[in-house]
C-alpha cells in the first residue's frame, strides 16, 4: 500500500513532468506561432473530425473558458473554423485548409520532440507506461 509521503511524491512527480513535457512541446511549436494547447485542439480534431467546443472540452479535460480562449487563438490564426450546426447554438470546429497543409511540418516537430524525450526509456517501458495511462485515465 502506498504510504501518505509517496503519495505526495508520486503527484509532484506527474506534475513536474507534465509541465516539462509541455515546455518541451511549447518550445518545438514556437517556430510555428503555436503552443501545447492549441496542438492539442489541432491533433484532436485532425483524428476525431469535427467536434463542439463542449466535445472538445470534454475530450481533453479542458474548462470552456481556455478552450474559447485556444479556439479564438486558432480562428485569428486562420487555422479552425466555426460551422453551424444543426441547432443555431452549437457551432462544430473544423480544421482550415491551412491547417490541413501545415499539420505534416507540426506533426514532424512534435514526433522529433517525443522522440528526444523517449530517448534512454527502454521501448518495454515506453509501452508500459502507456498502458498504465490508459488504464488510469479510463477509471478516472
Amino acid at each position: 500500500m502506498i504510504t501518505i509521503k509517496n503519495s505526495h511524491e508520486l503527484f509532484h512527480t506527474l506534475h513536474q513532468l507534465s509541465r516539462k513535457l509541455t515546455n518541451k512541446l511549447n518550445e518545438a511549436l514556437k517556430p510555428f506561432g503555436l503552443f501545447s494547447a492549441q496542438w492539442s485542439v489541432i491533433f484532436v480534431l485532425k483524428t476525431k473530425g469535427s467536434l463542439t467546443q463542449k466535445e472538445l472540452c470534454e475530450y481533453l479535460f479542458v474548462e470552456a473558458p481556455p478552450m474559447t480562449r485556444t479556439i479564438q487563438r486558432l480562428v485569428k490564426q486562420g487555422f479552425v473554423k466555426q460551422v453551424q450546426g444543426k441547432d443555431k447554438r452549437e457551432k462544430h470546429i473544423q480544421l482550415t485548409e491551412a491547417a490541413l497543409n501545415d499539420f505534416p511540418k507540426w506533426e514532424r516537430a512534435v514526433f522529433e520532440t517525443n522522440q528526444t524525450l523517449l530517448n534512454g526509456l527502454p521501448e518495454t517501458s515506453q509501452v508500459e507506461l502507456l498502458n498504465l495511462q490508459t488504464s488510469w485515465l479510463k477509471v478516472l
